[in-house]
């Protein structure tokens, strides 16, 4: 009797989670597994989302507290200037979480994820670089007038060109989340937007121009920090799902506009039963 009480309680959680059990599996429909995984639920084989935890909200978790930390700087917020006292955000937090979480995405087969996770954790590895002064990276443009050569105009523009390319790349990701919801896809298109940015914001500084630069760079910051909260949000829905916590929050689904997968998915799976 106690069996058949719990039996009950878990089949009534399944359901409010969106899931259906039956009596060996159960069964996610496509639209949250893209809202708790952000990618197509296409056929794979084994049963890696069944065997391991959902790393997705792990990567987010990194990319917010690295963004928002990032974009206040940015702004100048509290009187900052410079984001070498927080370096441990470019080499830790964001990239450690974010590696995790591309690892574990890759075994379970989340192809944008896992992407998506490596394409922001190499960002923060790569800018990180540029907050520590004891590399002294700006040395061979370094004169008697800019000792360190940072504020040379070479150095700047060659870090505006290497953000021109994040921009692009940032925006082919972009391009496919328009097929997940549109709080991710407003993540992606407002980074984007920040890259290009503070790309000027960069030859800005190698014209002269410190005053516009200041200028564009809070506006970078701005948007990053919306994209920090938004992410905020996509994290906190994707824990709540996992934690089987009803939330009727909106992320916009996109999936509803492209072919559905579910018959492939019915085929593969009497493929890999019967294998």
């Amino acid at each position: 009797m106690a069996n058949n009480g719990t039996t009950n309680v878990v089949k009534l959680h399944d359901e409010e989670k969106g899931l259906h059990r039956t009596d060996t599996t159960v069964t996610m429909p496509p639209e949250l597994f893209e809202k708790l995984y952000l990618t197509p639920k296409v056929p794979h084989r084994g049963d890696y989302n069944s065997r391991f935890a959902n790393p997705t909200p792990l990567g987010f978790v990194g990319f917010v507290i690295a963004t928002f930390t990032f974009a206040m700087v940015l702004m100048g917020w509290g009187g900052v200037k410079g984001a070498t006292p927080v370096a441990g955000i470019f080499f830790f937090v964001g990239p450690v979480l974010l590696l995790f979480a591309m690892v574990f995405e890759w075994i379970m087969g989340n192809f944008f994820p896992m992407m998506a996770m490596g394409l922001y954790a190499v960002f923060w590895l790569s800018f990180g670089l540029l907050q520590l002064p004891t590399l002294q990276l700006g040395q061979p443009y370094a004169t008697a007038a800019d000792p360190t050569g940072m504020s040379s105009p070479e150095f700047n523009s060659t870090i505006g060109l290497y953000l021109i390319v994040w921009g692009f790349m940032l925006f082919t990701f972009f391009i496919f989340t328009l097929k997940i919801n549109t709080v991710f896809a407003l993540i992606f298109g407002l980074v984007t937007t920040a890259a290009f940015i503070l790309s000027d914001v960069y030859f800005k500084l190698a014209a002269g121009e410190t005053e516009r630069a200041g200028q564009e760079q809070k506006a970078a910051g701005a948007l990053l920090f919306v994209v920090s909260a938004l992410g905020w949000y996509m994290c906190f829905i994707q824990m709540a799902g996992e934690m089987r916590i009803t939330l009727k929050l909106p992320l916009g689904d996109l999936s509803r506009f492209w072919p559905n997968t579910d018959v492939d998915l019915a085929a593969v799976a009497q493929r890999d039963h019967h294998d």
